[in-house]
């Protein structure tokens, strides 16, 4: 079984309205408009996932500035997850610190979306390192069991549209915030796995997991084996970034990983399984 946990879906009347949306969504206009961005529908998200061998994904409309245009996407989302129940798992858009997030999280939660994805802090734009920015955001979260993805970025390399200035450190202070709430750091956390192996971060980020997002533009298959030694490869995700890559893009990096097959199974699923699980989605 495989299941992609970072999948982007985005209705037609988006898409097709890129620039003029893009004129009030900086951040939507500054990943839209890159040679490598590409849209999907859910059509051709679960097409392409059956064509590659993917079971289940958990997709998301872009988190975009306006709570108007994230109530839009979610509702998109909530009629694609009736469609396809079995090829889908929906998660919502919201804007944390809007005054209405806790209404649309719970409007969404109802008609069955089962978790937040995926956070821009810097694009949005939010504190995510402020109590008073994400208070009630997550404890409406905890209070529905809904895991959160946050996008992240490594602090040091080559630039690329939809890098930012958010640090690690406002992400060690979202994580501190809110001990109880499951939050899965996008892109392998722009590194901060690393710091699992001093004892308080790992007991601090015991509820934080991370996917492998868009990984085979930033590292080498050693990555994997790195988060073997850092003793957190039983909280890595599989998500592709769908539509921006194809989840084959990956399967060569993975089989020169040096990973066991029993790493794998639970890479591809088992992890995600757990996690869902432990939140009630399945």
């Amino acid at each position: 079984m495989k299941i992609d946990m970072h999948v982007h879906v985005t209705p037609k009347e988006i898409s097709s309205k890129a620039i003029q949306i893009g004129e009030k969504e900086p951040y939507f206009d500054l990943l839209s408009r890159t040679p490598k961005n590409k849209f999907a529908t859910a059509e051709e998200i679960v097409a392409e996932m059956k064509k590659v061998g993917i079971d289940k994904s958990v997709v998301f409309g872009f988190s975009f500035q306006d709570m108007g245009l994230c109530k839009y996407v979610n509702d998109y989302v909530i009629e694609k997850v009736k469609v396809y129940p079995n090829e889908l798992i929906g998660f919502m858009s919201v804007v944390p610190n809007h005054p209405d997030t806790s209404y649309e999280i719970e409007r969404c939660y109802k008609a069955g979306l089962k978790g937040i994805g995926e956070l821009f802090p810097a694009g949005q734009p939010f504190e995510i390192s402020s109590l008073k920015d994400t208070q009630a955001f997550a404890e409406c979260c905890e209070h529905y069991s809904l895991p959160v993805i946050v996008h992240m970025n490594e602090p040091v390399g080559h630039y690329y549209p939809g890098k930012t200035e958010t640090s690690l450190k406002e992400i060690e202070a979202f994580v501190e915030h809110h001990p109880k709430l499951r939050i899965i750091l996008a892109h392998f956390g722009g590194g901060i796995f690393m710091y699992e192996m001093m004892k308080e971060v790992k007991e601090r980020f015991k509820n934080v997991y991370y996917d492998n997002a868009a990984s085979i533009f930033l590292y080498n298959e050693s990555v994997y084996r790195v988060m073997r030694e850092a003793g957190v490869l039983d909280k890595l995700l599989f998500g592709s970034d769908f539509p921006l890559l194809s989840p084959a893009r990956y399967e060569a990096s993975i089989e020169a990983s040096g990973l066991t097959d029993e790493e794998k199974e639970k890479f591809y699923s088992g992890n995600a399984l757990r996690l869902l699980k432990e939140c009630g989605i399945i």
